[in-house]
């Protein structure tokens, strides 16, 4: 059985931004980072579950962690799971970074002060106050009304304008280093050989608790409203391919966790717009991506838009049935049958493996990391001219070509492969004539059948020859 492997942190020391609503956390954590990733909007409780990021400091790296705000309200929506990602946030940090606002020291920050005292007392931590934007903001701050909090003066910074920002830099290096912990040097935050793996779906599929059992912990919070997560979360892991008879390989996979999408007209409201967005560039930079559908559901009309994307987009796929643990029939008879219907109503994705998964059980869960390996192979793979030639021969003693528009029969003059990851091919045909589409589709699966490429688009493109 293929084995999950440890997260790859590279070992970089880690920084946790903290706070009530509202004290412009995620404003301060696209500054840092340097990216608008996170969500900003003056909507309270914006962000839920945690962001991870590069800060990139005097040649330095180090990773951010951005939590959601904390209301200490048990009637607020959430706030125990937010709590809860905040605490384990906190746990995997080497600082915390306490960040309050200009406007004042509020009952919140003093329970958040308590929290930290009790459950992370053994932590360095650093007090910010946020929207000092300028000189005389700061002149009017009384800086003695943060000392009740005991975690020393407070600096003073603005994530909207970047004041500040660099001083507090230098002082959280100088932190890592008291602690032993040294920023380093390090390029790339995504090294290029890593696998960009994205579940998309429609709001309330299940896609969280997917990507939980997926990465092997709880990182991102789940519930059963609908929207629940607002933004992409992207988690980087090792893999081990472990299959007896095959030789052993170490694979880097990045998750990416997405907001779920409706139909246009029903989007509503500011975060659900800037949510989809993000839904839609987190596919743009994936190579894979698990379109997740709800076993206990039939298909519908943004099921199959979101089908149609993905193949004009030449994204390989993996359909997931998630919530099979709820069917009452499991038999391999309604399993053919559902798989059935999948392609009648994905007929363009007729490529793409089908699994009947379980989020909440962890059901088939690693049969996904088999497939995304045999993906990323087929993804990458180049035929030589010699053997295209050979194919083109075996294809048309098959089957003749078949003509699409005019008069004049077509003839294949020769194939060449054009691109990679994904596979492209070009067809050389006679002049004034065409290939028929069916013809094309009959190519494309001789392709797929004899060269292995599962789960994966192929795009082929056709040269009329001069005379």
């Amino acid at each position: 059985m293929p084995t999950l492997g440890v997260k790859q942190s590279h070992n970089l020391p880690i920084v946790c931004l903290v706070g009530r609503v509202n004290v412009g956390k995620s404003t301060l954590f696209n500054r840092l980072i340097e990216e608008q990733k996170a969500i900003v909007s003056p909507i309270a409780g914006t962000t839920r579950t945690r962001n991870e990021g590069y800060i990139n400091w005097r040649g330095k790296q180090c990773i951010a962690l951005d939590t959601g705000g904390l209301t200490f309200d048990d009637e607020v929506f959430l706030e125990k799971e937010i709590i809860d990602q905040t605490s384990k946030a906190i746990d995997e940090s080497d600082v915390i970074v306490f960040v309050t606002s200009a406007e004042g020291v509020l009952p919140q920050e003093r329970a958040l002060a308590r929290l930290i005292q009790k459950r992370h007392k053994d932590k360095p931590v650093m007090l910010l106050v946020n929207k000092v934007d300028s000189v005389k903001d700061e002149r009017v701050l009384d800086l003695s009304e943060w000392a009740p909090l005991a975690f020393g003066m407070p600096r003073t910074v603005s994530a909207t304008n970047g004041r500040g920002i660099g001083d507090f830099l230098d002082e959280l290096y100088t932190v890592f280093h008291r602690n032993k912990k040294q920023a380093k040097a390090f390029k790339e935050p995504l090294p290029e050989e890593a696998i960009t793996v994205a579940l998309i779906g429609k709001p309330n599929v299940g896609k969280s608790s997917l990507f939980n059992k997926l990465v092997g912990e709880d990182k991102v919070i789940v519930s059963d409203m609908p929207h629940t997560t607002r933004e992409s979360y992207d988690t980087l892991l090792t893999y081990t391919h472990d299959i007896p008879g095959e030789e052993k390989k170490d694979y880097l996979i990045n998750f990416v966790d997405t907001a779920g999408v409706r139909r246009k007209n029903h989007v509503e409201g500011t975060l659900e717009r800037e949510g989809v967005g993000k839904t839609l560039k987190a596919i743009d930079r994936s190579q894979i991506i698990l379109l997740t559908l709800d076993g206990s559901q039939p298909i519908s009309s943004q099921d199959k838009q979101l089908g149609g994307m993905l193949e004009r987009k030449s994204k390989s796929v993996v359909i997931l049935i998630n919530k099979w643990d709820l069917a009452e029939d499991n038999s391999d008879t309604k399993r053919q049958e559902v798989k059935k219907m999948i392609y009648s109503h994905f007929p363009h994705l007729k490529f793409a493996p089908i699994l009947f998964v379980s989020g909440k059980t962890g059901y088939r869960i690693h049969d996904i990391f088999d497939l995304l390996v045999q993906i990323w192979a087929a993804r990458h793979t180049h035929i030589a001219n010699r053997g295209l030639d050979k194919f083109v021969l075996d294809a048309v003693h098959h089957r003749l070509p078949t003509k699409g528009k005019g008069t004049r029969h077509p003839a294949i003059l020769g194939m060449r492969q054009l691109n990679e990851n994904p596979p492209i091919f070009e067809i050389f045909i006679k002049a004034k004539t065409s290939l028929h589409r069916s013809y094309v589709q009959f190519l494309e699966n001789q392709l797929r059948e004899r060269f292995n490429f599962v789960g994966t688009p192929i795009v082929i493109k056709m040269t009329k020859m001069k005379k």
